[in-house]
């Protein structure tokens, strides 16, 4: 899902910290964006993310207290129902209905390594491991699009266009009237929506810094050198883009436990009967089945890193399988990165894909936490419940053993954790582009509404904040809000009911 006509087809610029590698970067290419392409996996982060917006970053109305009931708002959680989780939103959120015999062996080991069982991590606390809930109703993938638009696809107001690229936003006399955009993979013919209201963005982290300087929104002499009339001089469209830097460890296993099985003709056929037949199976996997939050910096307060296994080899791009054709995967990364990179236009053209640099590890301090992923990955893979099924270790190999040595495995084989944020920041300092109320700041009648408006990256994947970002903007349009005393009077119950 991470290749192929589903998404943009971009790569970073070669990353200096990383041998010069270029390192491909996936983005949505499909109704529902990054939801309808990603691994599924259901997290939102630590509360205390959110809190240091409000107190550090100025966005007074995002702590945690205001954002959590519109994750709750969100949610159709088949499971839980309490002060953390709603069971009445567009969004399915399940148990998988199948986790491999693996992935059950991955939840032991690391617990026998001293991380605890959690199965909650978007509960009361963060920390510890177990098998991540999924954006999935019924063993299918539900995303924004087929939450959202299922309902809504009947509005008389409501028209969706496919094969659209958006060119510009037009902004005449300081506000926003419409936007231009082209239709079709050959077609020059502009055409133009205009607006009664508002223009809402929510192209994600690449595409909307992009949409808004091809619109004469950012960095003013930048966009005078390509030729662009200065709308308005925003220094920071397209500046702090944060990015996870995940780093894969891959095993080659004694038996065909893994799902490499299904990549064989005939095994797959079985595997789409019996999801036909019986809704259960590979085919309900996420792949990316289990994990875990914890630290590898142990003065840190939260969780600094995020793990994901998967039953499987060769699933990620450049990452291939293991000589027998079954293996498994564990990857790592450091979940508050301190490198900060950008997305530039690379040319005037609107066709031209931008000039996208994450900048990973430029911090030394995002290379040793990552290093200590490594570690904590490998320490896990060796205890006894995993141990039993591992033939040997494919990646990184007996040769690497030293710090010198997993520094330079990380620069060779670290890769996108699909999660940039940041590039159309919240906030209230001269780099901000967006204010708490997610309106572009000097142009009237302009929001921006998606991943890229956070200020700091949250410590788990991005597609749940995501949706929560959209949730809560949609209220902003509106002018009302989800009260935060929700959570207290949730909390009170709770405190009530274990009373009784």
């Amino acid at each position: 899902m991470t290749g192929g006509p589903l998404t943009w087809g971009f790569d970073t610029v070669a990353q200096g910290t990383m041998n010069n590698r270029s390192v491909l970067y996936p983005q949505g290419r499909v109704l529902g964006g990054g939801g309808s392409i990603n691994a599924m996996v259901y997290t939102r982060g630590n509360a205390k993310d959110y809190d240091d917006w409000e107190q550090e970053e100025g966005c007074r109305g995002w702590s945690f207290r205001d954002v959590l009931p519109y994750f709750r708002k969100a949610e159709d959680n088949e499971r839980l129902s309490n002060e953390y989780h709603g069971t009445d939103g567009p969004l399915g959120v399940s148990d998988l209905i199948s986790v491999n015999e693996v992935t059950k062996a991955f939840i032991r080991s690391a617990q026998e390594a001293g991380i605890p069982y959690n199965a909650d991590f978007n509960g009361a606390r963060q920390e510890g491991c177990g098998a991540y809930q999924v954006t999935q109703r019924g063993g299918r993938r539900c995303s924004a699009a087929q939450g959202y638009l299922g309902n809504a696809r009947q509005r008389p107001n409501l028209t969706i266009q496919t094969g659209c690229l958006v060119t510009r936003v037009r902004v005449e006399n300081g506000q926003a009237t419409g936007v231009e955009y082209v239709q079709g993979s050959d077609s020059r013919e502009v055409r133009f929506a205009a607006a009664e209201r508002e223009v809402v963005l929510a192209a994600g982290a690449i595409g909307s810094p992009k949409i808004l300087m091809l619109s004469g929104i950012g960095p003013g002499e930048e966009l005078a050198r390509l030729g662009i009339e200065v709308k308005q001089d925003l220094p920071g469209v397209g500046q702090n883009l944060q990015d996870h830097f995940d780093i894969d460890i891959v095993y080659e296993l004694k038996g065909k436990q893994s799902l490499d099985k299904y990549t064989k003709p005939h095994m797959m056929l079985m595997a789409g009967l019996e999801y036909k037949l019986f809704n259960k199976g590979p085919v309900t996997s996420n792949i990316a089945e289990g994990g875990a939050f914890w630290y590898g910096d142990s003065r840190s307060t939260t969780p600094d890193l995020q793990f994901h296994f998967l039953p499987g080899a060769g699933v990620e791009a450049g990452i291939p399988p293991v000589p027998s054709g079954a293996g498994c995967t564990l990857n790592s990364y450091f979940l508050r990165p301190r490198s900060r990179g950008t997305v530039r236009l690379r040319s005037a053209d609107p066709l031209q894909p931008p000039l996208i640099d994450p900048n990973y590890i430029s911090d030394p301090y995002d290379l040793h936490v990552s290093v200590e992923g490594i570690k904590l990955s490998r320490e896990i893979m060796a205890q006894h419940s995993l141990s039993r099924y591992i033939k040997a270790e494919h990646f990184p190999g007996d040769n690497v053993r030293t710090q010198a040595d997993y520094e330079d495995y990380a620069r060779r084989c670290g890769r996108t954790g699909y999660h940039p944020v940041g590039t159309c920041k919240m906030g209230i300092d001269a780099m901000a582009v967006v204010d708490p109320q997610l309106r572009v700041r000097g142009v009237q009648r302009l929001r921006v509404a998606d991943s890229s408006v956070m200020p700091r990256l949250v410590s788990s994947n991005t597609n749940a904040p995501s949706i929560m970002i959209a949730e809560k903007g949609a209220d902003l349009i509106l002018g009302r809000s989800l009260a935060a005393s929700e959570v207290q009077l949730q909390s009170e119950r709770s405190a009530l009911h274990k009373a009784l």
